[in-house]
């Protein structure tokens, strides 16, 4: 199977490791290119997954057990001058909104079932095959050595996160703060969006944090002494969970808006060999809607559901069945990136104008009803569901 693999996936993360089972059960012969050097520092991140990705991964028996996985009941969003949003999983008649799942574990589920998939080959470099689908992530060395444009929007924010442990239990509520921050060096104060996710699962009294903030307020957090941040960072939740002490290393990112011009075409150079981008080397949001894995595995529930209904006599690497695939996750994906990019652009705008304009509207957007209903539904998956995970028998 090394010397003919149908598919050669390059990137062995999350959404990688999903594609690769998938595509073994169709009884596709796949090599997993999985980097030589794998990153080892502590992951503090929490993915929130909604119905449509656990049903996914369950359906590969990879969803992990709790505590790793923590049912988000309700989710508490606050402006910066009175606007409140709530949504609750009882009014829309479900069990949980999503799950904050942690990324070590299920990463480590994923690893352990491709060991056990005969159709998988675990590659330390990359190999020819008819179809090569790249889930690199948003650095992918290999999208840019095929000359895809990758158009990025900076945001200037980075991304702040860890692991504390509160006094009291998050009971099962994610809580979401949009604010304003005096950086230092800066004459303004500069807008900031500040996350606590429940993790630890059910009854815990962990959460994981992502704070958004400007990249010289970012660098003042992280050297501050632990203490010291907990102590800035419960003055700025309103000391929602009580005291706080942190649990995990800091870490921190750059944040940006970003999609590939394209998502297919033929490999340079090869004959008869096509690529797919997928995840994060197609498109990366904002995080505050805590959407990218599941675009993510979406991704990969689309291109599963275009090769499997593919007709018989058409290749792999036919560019006609990869549009497909193309057309299907865009318009979706494009949505999901407007949403984000104006949520955050919105809650940039500095003045009282705007400030009581995006107030008003969280106020009315709570008691808008059918409105409401339709964008949680769309959050949790139940507005286009993926595709079942299961081969056809």
């Amino acid at each position: 199977m090394a010397n003919h693999p149908d598919i050669c996936i390059r990137g062995a993360g999350i959404v990688g490791r999903t594609l690769a089972l998938l595509l073994a059960r169709e009884r596709l012969n796949v090599a997993l290119v999985e980097s030589p050097h794998p990153h080892t520092a502590p992951d503090v991140r929490a993915y929130s997954l909604n119905g449509a990705a656990m049903a996914l991964l369950q359906d590969l028996r990879c969803w992990p057990d709790s505590p790793a996985v923590t049912p988000v009941h309700q989710m508490q969003i606050w402006g910066d001058h009175g606007g409140r949003l709530n949504f609750g999983a009882r009014e829309q008649g479900v069990g949980e909104l999503n799950w904050m799942v942690d990324v070590p574990v299920l990463e480590a589920r994923l690893a352990q079932a491709v060991q056990f998939q005969p159709h998988i080959e675990v590659v330390q470099a990359p190999v020819a095959a008819p179809l090569t689908v790249v889930c690199e992530g948003r650095a992918s060395q290999t999208r840019a050595e095929l000359g895809v444009a990758f158009d990025i929007t900076h945001y200037e924010q980075h991304a702040v996160a860890t692991r504390l442990a509160c006094e009291r239990p998050h009971e099962g509520i994610a809580r979401q703060w949009f604010g304003w921050s005096q950086a230092p060096g800066l004459s303004e104060p500069q807008a900031e969006v500040l996350a606590l996710l429940p993790v630890g699962g059910e009854g815990g009294c962990e959460v994981a944090l992502v704070w958004s903030v400007h990249p010289l307020r970012a660098q003042e957090l992280m050297a501050l002494p632990a203490q010291a941040f907990a102590s800035e960072l419960a003055q700025a939740c309103g000391n929602a969970l009580g005291g706080m002490q942190l649990s995990a290393e800091r870490a921190v990112w750059p944040l940006q808006l970003a999609r590939a011009e394209g998502w297919i075409g033929n490999m340079p150079g090869a004959v008869k060999q096509s690529f797919a981008l997928a995840g994060d080397a197609a498109h990366t949001l904002h995080p505050l809607a805590g959407q990218g894995l599941n675009v993510g595995l979406a991704d990969v529930a689309e291109l599963v559901k275009v090769i499997r209904a593919k007709e018989f006599w058409r290749p792999l690497n036919d560019l006609k069945l990869l549009r497909r695939y193309e057309r299907g996750r865009q318009a979706d994906v494009q949505a999901m990136g407007l949403v984000t990019d104006g949520l955050q652009r919105l809650f940039a705008q500095p003045g009282p104008v705007w400030q009581n304009l995006r107030n008003w509207g969280m106020r009315g957007f709570d008691r808008s009803g059918p409105l409401k209903q339709w964008v949680t539904q769309h959050a949790m998956g139940q507005s286009s569901p993926g595709p079942s995970a299961k081969a056809q028998s």
